[in-house]
């Protein structure tokens, strides 16, 4: 059954901007953690400008953000263009991204090139395969964001990954993980979720 935000709610969320980890196309899950981009900077001051223009300066919203760098630093750049100090927001390792072990920091090539057995299984299997060296599975990250979507009880906005936002959305549409796993995974934009529709917001 799809994912359904608790009635009268309104959830928005968004990815990190971009960083100097996604420009060299590496797996970047939480022990890599590279700065924003120049690029990556103007994102998050799009997604500002249209939180603002959505849900009003100074915005009557619960804050959340994932504990990484690369998402408290979009958090605070996206506050302080609606207007709100730089603290203020809450941190919550739901919100996380996935786990992604002994990938951490390497390109495909790379991550294949250390086992392509198991690289091969999991990309056949990412709702039940894990990542190796500790790594998790999409069942893994969709029970983190279904708890903490059931856990919402205001308006709210929260800043997480790539890899989150494409499992979140996919459990409110009701995806299988083939179809999670195909989403696109785009940065300077904002999702607006209630009951269970997600309907993308661009600058």
């Amino acid at each position: 059954m799809p994912l359904k935000l608790r009635a009268g709610l309104t959830f928005y969320f968004c990815r990190h901007g971009e960083t100097e980890a996604n420009v060299e196309k590496r797996f970047q899950g939480r022990t890599i953690d590279t700065p924003l981009t120049q690029e990556g900077l103007t994102q998050a001051a799009d997604i500002g400008k249209i939180l603002a223009r959505e849900a009003g300066m100074r915005p009557d919203l619960a804050f959340f953000c994932s504990p990484l760098p690369r998402a408290r630093k979009t958090m605070e750049i996206i506050r302080e263009g609606v207007g709100l100090p730089l603290v203020g927001y809450m941190t919550d390792a739901r919100l996380l991204e996935i786990n992604l072990g002994a990938w951490d920091g390497l390109t495909a090539e790379e991550a294949r090139a250390l086992d392509p057995a198991v690289y091969d299984a999991r990309t056949n299997d990412k709702w039940n395969v894990h990542v190796p060296g500790g790594g998790e599975n999409y069942d893994d990250v969709a029970r983190r964001a279904e708890n903490f979507v059931d856990d919402l009880t205001a308006d709210s906005f929260a800043v997480s990954h790539g890899a989150f936002t494409r499992i979140l959305r996919g459990l409110f549409q009701g995806l299988d993980w083939k179809q999670m796993s195909d989403l696109d995974e785009p940065q300077g934009c904002v999702f607006r979720a209630r009951g269970r529709d997600v309907v993308r917001l661009d600058v």
